[in-house]
Formats: structure tokens, sequence, C-alpha cells
């Protein structure tokens, strides 16, 4: 494998797959003794998947009915998986 002008190689397929490097990973480099070690070190793609989820956990948390937003966890938990009709009731520790 040639290193470029630029500093620049190509990590082997297989290599990219076994290791979790795909577009948009951050990656650092170190040397151990005469080796060069790349390790990710995290991606772009996480962190814009869980900004999306957090944007739509909100919306969803803003779309809730007042009754909706009484129930306790155990309520919205049975709600969830269809397991008997939802009754409204105050939350736990609530007063």
């Amino acid at each position: 494998m040639l290193v470029t002008d630029k500093g620049q190689v190509t990590i082997p397929k297989h290599i990219r797959l076994a290791a979790g490097v795909a577009p948009g990973t951050e990656v650092a480099f170190s040397l151990e003794g005469s080796r060069i070690v790349i390790t990710p070190v995290g991606t772009r793609i996480k962190e814009d998947r869980r900004a999306k989820l957090t944007a739509a956990a909100a919306q969803v948390r803003g779309s809730f009915s007042a009754e909706f937003k009484q129930l306790g966890a155990d309520d919205i938990m049975r709600f969830i998986r269809g397991d008997e009709p939802v009754k409204t009731t105050t939350r736990r520790g609530s007063r």
C-alpha cells in the first residue's frame, strides 16, 4: 500500500468493517514503538442519530395530552404494550 504525497492511505475494506470504521468515523493515530495505530474514537453518524432521536422525543413529549401527562410509568408501559385499558392516575410520589 502506498502513502500519497498528502500522507493518505486507503484502509482495506475488511479492516474497516472489522474495526467499525465507516464514513464519518473519527480516528486517532498513535505510535507504539515503530507501529502506527489507528483507533476509532467516535462517529458523527452516532451523534447525528442521537440528536435526531432527542429532537423526535421532545416533539412527542410536546404532543402529549394533559391526561396522558398524568399517567405513571407503569400505566404508560401498559398503554404501549396494549395490556389493559389505561386509567388516569397520579404519578407515584406526587401529592
